[in-house]
């Protein structure tokens, strides 16, 4: 990870492109450096204790080190440290002599005059010359001069830590090359902390620096640490303080793409205000392109050619393109590679450096040229083509014959290639290529007659790859165009289709039921003969009318089954075992449900089934997660996950199956790794409803935790509230988000409000699990109609389940006034075992205690409650706690005695111990079996719990405090 703005070190750019660029936007926020920050203090604190040190930072231009460096120096001058900063300049071949350590002397002398040199002005001229006369320059006197350098060093670093900064070391002379040898490896300063920056895209296998950092490497204090490119997380966190608010998943990861986590880049597209990135922006272009033409015409031809086969590209696949003396064009290549536009890959062949500069020199090439290029690109490929990766040739023959503008040839690759990609369940790719399909049928004459399909078969399979890639939209623009070429009557189970899939289309996007379009397919469907076809479009109708008409749907249902078990079909008969439990879920209690969801699980793993089986899961977990079985319930959400990514459902069937996982893990109180799978399902950006699992999940999840982040959340999920159609257990679910956000900032008026709408939705008994929490939070309105209301509908709500029963409990503790409805309250939460609504009831029965003047139980409930929201990282109800516990003089609930076992959790007390064994995100995350980002996660929580600002500092607070014992 790496850091945010484009720093005056680095603006000098690649290889001095970036003089005179100046980035539109910039963010002063440092993303995802916490480690290597770190790395920095503890170097500092070494410096201290009277140990030399020396880190030296690399990494390619922009990628953030001098932004990293100035953040360290602000806290090390914050501190106490002196800071003195010199730069070494590009001038010829090597830079100018001791510029960098003439630059810091100069800022010295500026701040502490002249006396700080003891009189020895004439000795020093030789780096300044503005101090008069420099004495003899023979080889002679230049140890004399290194040592006066060290002398001078050493006296200022007596009074203060002194951190000497270099920058850009990749242009740094000979003689400043052996002046930081001698401080380094002869002199070794105690009290003087050494920090160099270099870029590692400039070292060339001849250059300088190469020997000498390898020489610096053997020298005991010396620390050496590249930065890397900011990984998507970073690129989002970054754009997000760009542009004044967090940008859509589809804008980050076309960003994080194309910029491929560069810092200055990410910066030039933010600045840019194109939310597609179409172009790349003119200053940046321009930059990119310097490079290039400082190549010999030879080396450039080739870069030329190899832009036009892509990022990656074989050096036979080049060969044959190029059409050049093979020895002319490792001559050329050797060029390119040593100007560090490309690079060798592990597999043997060739990468562009920055995806930027391969799109930059494309760009630039002329019409005639980018035609005849890719034309020889795709008669290459399609004559040999173990030329490019396996399975990519028929996407790249169809790439080159479309650049190319041979539209007939193009339009047959593109097919068969389309093809291909639904073979990998590359759905994105396959629509995009089905696309194409249809925009070539226009303008290629005997179109039907190359493909042997017909245009309504095309529409049909576009929209169907436009779903599975969620691109929900242009299905339903396809699915349109269909039915209207279509006549019913003639072929009713290809009509019934197309109207089942248009109702899912339209219920999903919220502005329909889809009920006349699932009415109009199921009157075609009972005309139709049986088959296994006909069997499963019956079951997406049964699943459609659920919610819209329970009796049709439970109807239905019961008839799909009952046609499932006659096709003798076990893909089919799975299918339709996963339609009724869903339909008729609320119809039959969970208990009932689960063992034939199970069992269809089972049958379709045992048979391959990995659609079926991902969907089953699904429901499976849900079913768990009623009956209060939450370890279970996630075991079973978590296994689906990789099931959905596998055959392409990620951002349909796999978002569920991530906010089950996520809404188990909040049960157990697991809520950073909620949070994390949460993230997951978000940047997946599912279309319409399909995102309100994961954003009612993670709004709710930010308000209990008083994040910042929450109200932006929250709004976006009501704001689906005023779609047209919206699923009633939808509907309940965001009337208790409102609700509750409203409680969060004291906003009663419209907590009233919602609450008001919540009692007058309809009263269905089967959504019980939906209406339980709408019921709690609507309870704490202080409104006496709405508190008649909630009482009203508590009296007729089932209570299948612990769950139930608990929150029935609050229900009625949050209408009365006394402990004893507030303790059966908690004794059921305890029961159920979610951590989050145990906090809370055991602050209710805090405060009723304290009504009651019984100071002791309001002490204990109060330690409960505390001790269990501390572990979430539930804030505004520690502070709940505390404000409760101050006001009764009970000691301060959120400043335990030191002893503090309580302050984090079990999963964080593993963490910990790993960070105090120096281990990195990653290796914590291999020990853990956790993802690095939750590990990052991890270790950002504990660092805000223990009140610290870096890993030592955790590390060293555990210890004192016996947090590891």
């Amino acid at each position: 990870m790496v850091i945010a703005p484009f720093g005056p070190g680095a603006g000098a750019g690649l290889h001095g492109m970036l003089d005179g660029v100046t980035a539109h936007a910039s963010s002063d926020v440092l993303v995802g450096r916490e480690a290597d920050l770190a790395a920095l203090r503890d170097a500092l604190k070494r410096t201290r204790s009277a140990e030399p040190s020396a880190v030296l930072v690399g990494g390619e231009a922009g990628v953030g080190k001098t932004r990293l460096v100035e953040e360290f120096c602000r806290t090390a001058l914050a501190d106490g440290a002196r800071v003195l900063t010199g730069q070494c300049l590009e001038l010829g071949e090597e830079g100018l002599p001791f510029a960098p350590f003439a630059a810091a002397l100069r800022e010295l002398v500026h701040a502490d005059g002249t006396s700080v040199l003891e009189g020895r002005e004439h000795d020093f001229a030789r780096l300044l010359p503005e101090l008069g006369p420099a004495e003899a320059t023979v080889e002679t006197r230049r140890g004399y001069l290194f040592e006066l350098v060290a002398a001078l060093f050493a006296r200022v670093s007596e009074r203060q830590p002194l951190v000497l900064v270099l920058e850009d070391l990749h242009w740094a002379d000979r003689s400043t090359r052996d002046l930081i040898g001698f401080l380094v490896r002869s002199a070794r300063l105690p009290h003087v902390l050494l920090l160099a920056t270099y870029r590692t895209d400039e070292l060339h296998r001849g250059h300088p620096l190469r020997p000498f950092l390898a020489e610096l490497d053997r020298v005991r204090g010396v620390q050496r640490t590249e930065l890397d490119r900011l990984e998507r997380d970073g690129t989002a966190e970054m754009l997000t303080h760009l542009l004044g608010a967090e940008p859509e998943p589809a804008v980050v990861d076309t960003i994080h793409e194309r910029a491929q986590g560069n810092p200055f880049f990410i910066e030039q597209f933010a600045a840019a205000g194109d939310p597609q990135c179409c172009d790349i922006p003119h200053s940046l272009r321009d930059l990119l392109l310097t490079r290039v033409d400082m190549l010999p015409e030879q080396a450039q031809r080739v870069l030329r050619v190899a832009a036009v086969g892509g990022t990656t590209f074989g050096h036979d696949l080049l060969s044959r393109v190029a059409g050049i003396d093979e020895a002319e064009l490792e001559s050329a290549l050797r060029v390119v590679v040593a100007a560090q536009l490309i690079v060798v890959d592990a597999d043997g062949g060739y990468e562009f450096r920055h995806a930027l500069v391969r799109e930059a020199v494309h760009d630039d090439l002329l019409p005639g040229e980018h035609a005849r290029l890719h034309a020889r690109y795709a008669q290459a490929v399609e004559a040999e083509p173990h030329l490019v990766a396996m399975g990519r040739a028929p996407a790249e023959i169809a790439h080159h014959w479309h650049a190319a503008h041979d539209y007939p040839r193009a339009l047959t690759a593109a097919r068969l290639a389309a093809s291909a990609a639904a073979e990998r369940y590359a759905y994105a790719e396959q629509s995009s290529l089905l696309q194409r399909v249809l925009e070539l049928w226009e303008v290629v004459d005997d179109a039907a007659e190359l493909l042997g399909a017909g245009h309504l078969d095309l529409l049909e399979e576009s929209a169907l790859a436009a779903i599975a890639a969620g691109d929900h939209q242009r299905a339903l623009k396809l699915t349109k165009a269909a039915l209207a070429d279509l006549d019913p009557e003639a072929k009713p189970l290809r009509a019934a289709r197309l109207l089942v899939r248009r109702a899912k289309l339209l219920y999903t996007a919220g502005t329909s039921d889809g009920a006349a379009e699932s009415r109009e397919a199921y009157r075609l469907l009972l005309a139709a003969p049986p088959s296994p076809e006909r069997t499963v479009l019956m079951a997406d109708v049964a699943y459609q009318f659920g919610g819209v008409d329970d009796d049709l749907a439970a109807q239905v249902a019961t008839e799909v089954m009952a046609a499932a078990a006659e096709t003798g079909d076990v893909a089919t008969e799975v299918s339709a075992t996963i339609t009724y439990g869903r339909v008729c879920g609320g119809r039959i209690s969970a208990e009932e449900a689960l063992p034939s969801m199970q069992q269809a699980a089972a049958r379709a793993r045992e048979t391959g089934d990995l659609p079926n089986l991902a969907r089953a899961l699904v429901n499976v977990s849900d079913s768990l997660f009623e009956l209060g079985r939450y370890e279970e319930s996630a075991a079973a959400a978590a296994e689906g996950v990789p099931y959905a990514d596998r055959v392409g459902v990620s951002r349909t069937t796999g978002v569920f199956l991530l906010a089950n996982h996520a809404e188990a893990l909040m049960a157990l109180g697991r809520w950073d790794e909620a949070d994390a799978r949460l993230e997951e399902a978000a940047r997946l950006d599912p279309p319409g409803t399909l995102a309100l699992p994961w954003l009612r999940l993670r709004a709710h999840l930010r308000l209990a935790r008083g994040h910042e982040g929450a109200q932006p959340l929250v709004q976006r999920a009501v704001a689906y509230l005023g779609r047209p159609y919206l699923h009633r257990e939808h509907r309940l679910s965001l009337l208790e988000l409102r609700i509750r956000e409203a409680q969060c900032s004291g906003d009663e008026a419209a907590a009233t409000a919602a609450a008001r709408l919540a009692i007058a939705e309809p009263t269905e008994p089967d959504r019980a699990r939906y209406r339980w929490p709408l019921l709690a939070a609507a309870a704490a309105v202080e409104a006496p109609d709405v508190r008649e209301g909630v009482a009203r509908i508590a009296a007729i709500m089932p209570q299948r389940h612990p769950v139930d029963r608990a929150y029935a409990a609050q229900v009625r503790a949050t209408l009365g006034d006394s402990p004893e409805p507030w303790r059966e309250a908690l004794a059921a939460w305890h029961t159920d075992g979610q951590r989050y609504p145990l906090a809370v009831a055991a602050l209710g029965l805090a405060t009723a205690e304290a009504a009651a003047g019984n100071r002791t139980a309001a002490a204990e409930a109060i330690e409960e409650a505390t001790a269990t929201a501390a572990a979430l990282g539930a804030t505004p109800l520690v502070t709940q706690a505390d404000t409760l516990a101050r006001r009764l003089g009970l000691r301060s609930a959120t400043h335990p005695a030191p002893a503090g076992a309580d302050i984090l959790t079990d999963r964080e007390r593993e963490v910990l111990r790993l960070v105090a064994e120096g281990h990195s995100n990653s290796r914590i995350a291999e020990q853990l079996y956790i993802s690095p980002k939750t590990a990052s996660v991890h270790v950002s929580r504990i660092i805000a719990k223990l009140a610290v600002t870096s890993r030592g500092e955790a590390a060293a607070v555990a210890h004192r405090l016996g947090l590891l014992n």
